[in-house]
């Protein structure tokens, strides 16, 4: 997959029957390589961010565990669930 923030490619673990539709807009943040499909979005002005793929898969592959930290920065993590932080 390609995370168009840094233009890197992810090698995620995939486990879903189900796609986005293909989208130039300003909210995809990552695309599927294979078919074009949109794996991730974000609205910051809602503070929602969301993937369709397994950032956390063990054993592997862990190439999206900086994704993980970018949004662990920016809230709080209980639980194996990043919450925002209130305002």
């Amino acid at each position: 997959m390609l995370e168009k923030r840094t233009n890197r490619v992810l090698v995620t673990s995939q486990n879903h029957g189900f796609a986005v539709a293909r989208s130039d807009a300003p909210e995809v943040t990552h695309v599927s390589l294979y078919d074009g499909t949109v794996e991730g979005l974000e609205l910051p002005e809602l503070r929602v961010r969301s993937v369709q793929f397994h950032p956390e898969a063990r054993p592997g592959p862990h190439d999206a565990w900086p994704l993980l930290s970018r949004w662990s920065r920016g809230g709080t993590c209980r639980s194996g669930v990043i919450s925002a932080r209130s305002a």
